[in-house]
């Protein structure tokens, strides 16, 4: 008998202490915090609002030498990939794209990039949205996708962040 105690004595112990990992509401409060930190919330690295607001249209065209990208470029790259992962989230019509990721990566016009920098923030912020009102069926679906929008977003704004710093554009921080 008192083996027969001790033994469901530790299981109710291992039970109590295990977490578990595929808790949706834990998933889901996860995602939400890292998509406000790579668009809005400054936590570990700087958020991309942080990283474009302020730029002029000149500055986000600038390109040194080689074949890098432009700010403006990467942010042309963010708003394609973050917005067609939302059309599809919310089972839209997807857009006609051939493959080429080098079309993703577009030239603006100082309207252009006025409206690119807004436009960013907003598809940032509808995804913070409809991950907090995700089913979930849809986290369980989406959250190694939206995981990887993130690290993707995170990689750009850090190239952002290093433009920026070359040219002597970052006064922040």
């Amino acid at each position: 008998m008192k083996r027969i105690l001790i033994i469901l004595g530790i299981g109710c112990l291992i039970l109590s202490c295990s977490q578990k990992i595929n808790d949706k509401a834990s998933i889901r409060a996860l995602l939400v915090q890292q998509l406000k930190n790579t668009h809005s919330n400054q936590e570990w690295f700087v958020p991309t609002k942080t990283a474009i607001e302020g730029l002029t249209h000149e500055q986000s065209n600038w390109k040194d030498s080689t074949e890098n990208h432009s700010i403006g470029e990467l942010v042309s790259h963010l708003i394609f990939w973050n917005e067609v992962n939302l059309k599809a989230f919310k089972g839209e019509k997807l857009p006609e794209f051939n493959n080429d990721d080098k079309e993703t990566f577009n030239k603006s016009n100082a309207g252009d990039w006025k409206i690119a920098y807004r436009r960013l923030d907003s598809i940032q912020t509808e995804w913070e949205r409809l991950t907090e009102r995700a089913t979930d069926k849809q986290i369980k679906e989406w959250s190694s996708e939206i995981a990887n929008m993130i690290s993707h977003t995170a990689y750009h704004t850090g190239q952002i962040i290093y433009i920026r710093k070359k040219n002597g554009w970052w006064s922040k921080k």
